[in-house]
């Protein structure tokens, strides 16, 4: 049996695995399969991904984060916020300022405590990149700015952003008659993007409010993206659209972004939200490369 907590970042569900206080080692022999069986919302928990919260040597904590179908992800903005908010809450650590390290480098986490529990999350989300070939883009240049891109006859224009994962922002007049299901998985896996994308479409409300739907690599739509936002928010800024501070209205709520002109570092601000404890008792059959079975 293997304890977990469903937790979510304006409606981002993922479910965490404490690997610090249980040993979690024979799930280390078949991530993605697992986080495939846990993410399915008919047949196991149900999320838009797993995370594992793991002890590091270069930061308080290591989070490793799988996406639905199976693929492991560099960062992600919302799950990192409820990783802060899960260390603290279940007191593996008192401290309110703390650093996780994720595939995308060390972050750094600002928790609001109320009531003894976290209730909101700044991140510290580092630099954007804008090289093509670190984000990447099949592309020349120092940067993929406002650059028409063709998918099945129609063209937008794209601007691309790492937040530590890769990022494709498009800007509509409404995102209401959005086909995000239909255009969302094209743009991912289009060639210009030779490890998929993430896809963001934004409305514009005003220079300091902006609208967005994502579709996230290897998940589909979700209710929210915390990278997709600060990608959005630096975009944003970088096409002279907003200002560099602004609230991101998503399906799950808003975060606040802030690209700073101090240290050209990307804040994101919001809530992390616990939804229940479990155990899971996985049916499949894993094996090593010896060849010996697992079961849970």
């Amino acid at each position: 049996m293997i304890r977990f907590t469903k937790m979510h970042g304006l409606g981002n569900d993922y479910v965490y695995i404490d690997c610090i206080r249980q040993d979690c080692e024979a799930l280390m022999h078949d991530l993605p399969r697992i986080a495939r069986f846990i993410s399915d919302r008919h047949f196991g928990v149900g999320a838009d991904g797993l995370v594992l919260i793991l002890p590091s040597r270069v930061a308080d904590f290591k989070m490793r984060m799988f996406n639905s179908d199976g693929s492991e992800a560099e960062m992600c903005g919302n799950a990192i916020r409820c990783v802060g908010k899960y260390v603290y809450d279940s007191g593996l650590t008192s401290k309110t300022a703390i650093s996780i390290e994720t595939l995308a480098g060390v972050k750094l986490l600002n928790m609001k405590v109320e009531d003894g529990t976290v209730e909101l999350v700044k991140v510290d989300m580092g630099r954007p990149i804008f090289d093509p070939e670190r984000i990447p883009v099949k592309a020349d240049g120092a940067a993929f700015i406002s650059q028409p891109v063709e998918v099945d006859g129609q063209i937008f224009k794209i601007t691309c952003v790492s937040m530590g994962n890769p990022h494709a922002v498009i800007y509509v007049s409404d995102l209401t008659g959005l086909q995000l299901e239909k255009v969302g998985p094209k743009i991912e896996s289009h060639p210009l993007f030779p490890n998929r994308i993430n896809v963001e479409f934004v409305q514009v409300i005003d220079d300091q409010t902006l609208k967005m739907r994502v579709w996230e690599r290897g998940a589909g739509e979700t209710m929210a993206c915390g990278t997709g936002a600060c990608a959005v928010l630096v975009a944003s800024a970088l096409n002279g659209i907003s200002r560099r501070r602004a609230a991101v209205k998503l399906l799950g709520g808003d975060l606040t972004v802030e690209w700073s002109q101090e240290d050209d570092h990307v804040y994101m601000t919001g809530p992390a939200v616990k939804v229940f404890d479990g155990e899971i008792e996985l049916k499949s059959y894993l094996k090593d490369k010896a060849g010996k079975t697992y079961c849970f």
